[in-house]
């Protein structure tokens, strides 16, 4: 799990509960079922309404990387390019046929399938970057489904706290009831707000940062399977493949050795 993400929504939690009780409030104050129903509700109707269903679900499905630790997948595939690399200086580009098998990654697959079936370097270059552009393309419209959500979901708040005070006001002559109206009003507000800035937009943040290593993992790939096609230097791959990965996580490397 990422310590980041699962501390952040501990803390953020905890601080605002904490806030609550110190200043003599208790939990059941803000557990409103309605106000919960009509933002969550309003919040999801109004996305489904902005953005195709596949595309919400997909987006839902990405919340794992969310919470899930980022592997370090940089350095095995630099390893396996250079072992690549290696292969094809001793028996040629063809023999990289035999590995296809056992390749898992479709867009490494296709590039190295597509260099052994001979294609010219700028053609490859070309055809993959198609495919890059369509697949990032599609990856972009995931963050903005969260972050849509996160500008909605306060404004559903705000209606949710109006139709309270609705309520309220149809119960004027009993000032209890008009108490208790206006706190189940303004839970609404509570709610939209909070999740808006504490859940929604931190969601689209971090899924916007794990959707940009994927696609510099792909431009690694693209660039190492043209390299090893024009027959590059196994050494000197390794050390242009090593200046896409990220100066901070290549530092523990480099103070270990």
């Amino acid at each position: 799990m990422d310590k980041s993400s699962i501390g952040g929504v501990i803390l953020a939690i905890a601080g605002i509960l904490a806030g609550l009780l110190i200043e003599g409030g208790n939990v059941g104050q803000i557990l409103q079922p309605t106000a919960a129903l009509i933002v969550f509700g309003g919040t999801m109707g109004a996305v489904l309404l902005q953005f195709p269903l596949h595309t919400v679900l997909a987006a839902f499905r990405n919340l794992t990387h969310v919470f899930a630790a980022p592997p370090n997948r940089h350095d095995p595939l630099i390893r396996q390019l250079v072992a690549f690399a290696n292969k094809a200086r001793r028996n040629g580009v063809v023999s990289l046929d035999a590995d296809l098998h056992s390749i898992h990654d479709p867009f490494l697959k296709q590039a190295l399938m597509l260099a052994v079936d001979g294609t010219e370097p700028t053609e490859l270059r070309k055809i993959m970057r198609v495919s890059l552009d369509s697949t990032a393309e599609s990856e972009e419209r995931l963050p903005l489904v969260f972050e849509s959500a996160g500008g909605f979901s306060p404004t559903i708040g705000i209606l949710g706290a109006v139709l309270g005070l609705i309520q309220v006001m149809q119960n004027l002559d009993n000032i209890q009831e008009v108490g208790r109206g206006i706190a189940v009003a303004f839970v609404a507000t509570i709610y939209g707000v909070g999740i808006a800035n504490l859940f929604f937009l931190p969601f689209a943040g971090k899924m916007r940062l794990h959707l940009r290593e994927q696609h510099q993992r792909r431009e690694m790939i693209l660039e190492g399977v043209i390299s090893i096609l024009e027959g590059m230097n196994p050494r000197m791959l390794e050390i242009k493949l090593a200046g896409f990965v990220d100066h901070s996580a290549r530092q523990p490397k480099e103070r270990a050795a």
